[in-house]
């Protein structure tokens, strides 16, 4: 079996994270660790669920991160749809430049963040190695030499914001979150007053607190070109090459640890 699993971009930063100094082996724990799931899923048609608030949110406004994409860059995007594969990985790019997705230019990967801090912290550190990977498997599969993953921030949806002033409730007696924490959680997840206001409104919430009237005066909109940033980089066939090799050598671990 081990000649037939393909690696699926997304997983790729896994299986290159590097044994600790000093390690004889070849391929890290953490390695190993995925390639048990990797092994599982292949022999048993199983698959981890992962589910979380952030992999929901990024999913529901998926839509909206590539609208606002497609006006940060002035180039209309639509989802591509389409599994591409080789004899080493398998992938599925979000958005592409290019004629066609088998002979794109640029590949396009957005991140939804979860909120104005994860989006800052994103914006102001080295790009996560997990999506350098990913990225160079998606320049991989379609011949693309450069690669953007875009980092967009937008409207936590209504339904994912009350579930957050649910939890929020277990926090208070009876239940009764005080109105001005529930303004500010919406205020939180929200980053125009149009939306604040409709939020505030679907939730009933009225301003007789001065520390709500003080939420409301003092929400500050965030301007449509500070919710976008964007980490480009080139295709390096080195790195293509590393990547190569460390997918045959996760094959021939499966086969000596589980096919042996």
């Amino acid at each position: 079996m081990e000649n037939n699993i393909l690696f699926r971009c997304s997983s790729l930063g896994y299986i290159m994270t590097e044994p600790k100094k000093g390690s004889t082996e070849k391929l890290s724990e953490t390695t190993k660790t995925n390639l048990i799931d990797i092994y599982t899923s292949n022999k048993y048609n199983r698959f981890t669920e992962i589910s979380s608030k952030y992999l929901k949110k990024g999913n529901d406004v998926e839509e909206d991160s590539i609208t606002l994409l497609s006006r940060m860059t002035k180039t209309f995007f639509t989802k591509n749809e389409q599994q591409l594969s080789n004899d080493f990985v398998k992938g599925t790019p979000d958005l592409f430049e290019g004629p066609e997705i088998i002979k794109a230019t640029r590949i396009r990967d957005t991140k939804s963040s979860w909120d104005i801090f994860t989006f800052n912290r994103a914006k102001n550190k080295p790009l996560d190695q997990k999506y350098y990977w990913q990225g160079h498997g998606y320049m991989w599969l379609t011949g693309a030499e450069l690669c953007n993953i875009d980092y967009c921030l937008n409207n936590t949806p209504y339904h994912i914001v009350l579930s957050e002033l649910y939890r929020e409730g277990f926090k208070h007696k009876d239940s009764q979150t005080p109105e001005w924490i529930e303004l500010q959680i919406i205020a939180n997840h929200t980053y125009d007053f149009e939306t604040f206001e409709k939020y505030r409104k679907q939730r009933d919430l009225s301003i007789t607190m001065d520390e709500s009237k003080y939420i409301v005066a003092g929400f500050v909109e965030v301007p449509m070109k500070e919710r976008y940033h964007t980490f480009e980089f080139k295709r390096n066939d080195e790195d293509l090459k590393r990547l190569e090799n460390r997918i045959i050598d996760c094959r021939k671990f499966i086969k000596s640890t589980y096919e042996s």
